[in-house]
């Protein structure tokens, strides 16, 4: 059976079983049944059944079933697309239905309560292949890092695996369960935490960061856009992440750390340890001396095509050439990626490791603006000037603070209730703007994900 393609008559094909039809559940099927794929067993929770057998009504290959016994004890490969927060009580509720031989795969973006409940609740004749697409469910997964884990099965397992999921056309990455917990937390628990402070901070202010003229253009689109999609999307994606990866929590209180110190020598106006603290956190990141490699950052001209600032009269971005938008922004301290670099510094991570490796389209863009400020040594000189002298950014900056020590102190608590509180509250002031930014941020990231498909092949 490992052999089989779509195009395999549909007798020798496998059964593929999907538990949880959440975003990232809906986006297997979806994937699945446009390959071709012929027996696609599919469920949710109970309550959700008619609503679900109606929306799947006539998709190819797709049949719905009530609840997760069912799909368990008919599919030969079974994904698991639940929450980190719930994945132990969903596994030992239907895991030990679980048909003889079959092959189990987790979708969790946190491994470590996953190989738990696997390694709890699974019968011992169960093979273990578990997977994680590292981009959210409205990303292509045309060449994202797709990853796979050999845990506790045959070659010919995870050979079955690979073929079964071909047809996203995204690049394996192949790793342990506690590798992949640690690449996870280098590469998105600190970045969201980046982008969640920055909402919280613009939020408390009651300010639409593109609309006074301090956030447009360049760097300031990545920042505004990145930060919109966040918080239109589900606040679970990334509370699993943060609260129950501990690595995750290391680098979020270390970020906050980062940025507090930061801060201080703002306020202190001591312009020689800060120029020394972020020099030294440059080369230890990004190594000193001219930067070889290509960027990944595009040009500020192309990136304006995806601002939100409406200066012209209409309800599309300002181009470039449009002689009435909104000029440049005023001198910036950047004080999130100041503290992200040094955050990573401290940590002793180096960012580049994991890019090729395992990088989420948001990655990808986070420190493609980092590189772009830290491998200019006139760009991050004018930061470094404009925190120490110009105030116009500093009630901003003290907001970003105590919003950064405010998610850390929240995921130290553990509580997921106290983070979707946290989230929603904030999500609120920004959700009149979440159609026209989800839009535009999609288009951002498309071009960037190309442009960085075009340099890799070149």
């Amino acid at each position: 059976m490992c052999d089989v393609h779509p195009d395999t008559p549909v007798e020798l094909q496998p059964t593929i079983g999907l538990i949880g039809m959440g975003a990232m559940g809906r986006m297997y099927a979806k994937h699945l049944s446009e390959a071709g794929w012929k027996k696609i067993h599919v469920c949710d929770i109970p309550s959700k059944y008619e609503e679900l057998e109606q929306a799947y009504a006539g998709v190819p290959g797709v049949t719905v079933f009530r609840d997760g016994h069912l799909v368990s004890r008919s599919s030969d490969f079974i994904v698991y697309s639940v929450e980190a927060e719930y994945i132990d009580r969903v596994v030992a509720d239907y895991g030990p239905s679980t048909k003889v031989g079959a092959i189990v795969s987790g979708q969790t973006s946190v491994k470590s309560p996953e190989k738990e409940a696997f390694e709890k609740y699974l019968p011992a004749d169960v093979q273990i292949v578990s997977c994680h697409s590292l981009h959210g469910p409205t990303v292509p997964p045309l060449g994202q890092p797709l990853i796979l884990i050999k845990h506790r099965a045959s070659d010919s397992a995870l050979t079955l695996v690979e073929n079964i999921l071909r047809p996203f056309q995204s690049r394996y990455v192949y790793m342990s369960y506690e590798e992949h917990d640690r690449v996870t937390a280098n590469t998105q628990a600190v970045t969201h935490a980046a982008f969640l402070s920055m909402g919280t901070a613009w939020a408390s202010a009651k300010s639409y960061p593109w609309e006074h003229g301090y956030y447009v253009g360049g760097i300031e689109t990545v920042k505004v856009n990145i930060m919109l999609r966040i918080y239109a999307n589900k606040w679970h994606v990334y509370a699993g992440l943060a609260i129950l990866n501990p690595s995750a929590k290391l680098q979020i209180d270390q970020y906050a750390s980062s940025a507090t110190a930061l801060f201080k020598l703002m306020l202190e106006g001591d312009g020689v340890a800060l120029r020394e603290r972020v020099y030294k956190a440059r080369d230890k990141v990004f190594g000193a001396g001219d930067l070889k490699r290509a960027p990944i950052f595009l040009s500020e001209s192309i990136l304006d095509h995806f601002s939100l600032a409406k200066s012209n009269g209409t309800d599309t971005p300002p181009s470039p050439t449009d002689s009435n938008r909104i000029r440049g922004p005023k001198a910036n301290s950047h004080l999130s990626l100041l503290a992200m670099v040094d955050c990573w510094a401290n940590l002793n991570i180096q960012p580049f490791v994991h890019l090729d490796l395992a990088a989420t389209p948001i990655f990808r863009m986070w420190i493609g603006v980092a590189e772009y400020l830290f491998r200019s040594d006139e760009r991050l000189d004018a930061a470094i000037q404009a925190a120490l002298h110009d105030v116009s950014h500093r009630s901003d900056d003290l907001e970003f603070v105590v919003a950064a020590r405010g998610w850390s102190q929240c995921v130290s608590f553990g509580s997921f209730e106290l983070y979707r509180e946290r989230f929603t509250h904030t999500a609120e002031f920004f959700q009149p703007r979440f159609e026209e930014s989800v839009k535009v941020g999609s288009a951002m990231l498309q071009t960037i994900m190309e442009s960085s498909a075009e340099f890799r092949a070149s």
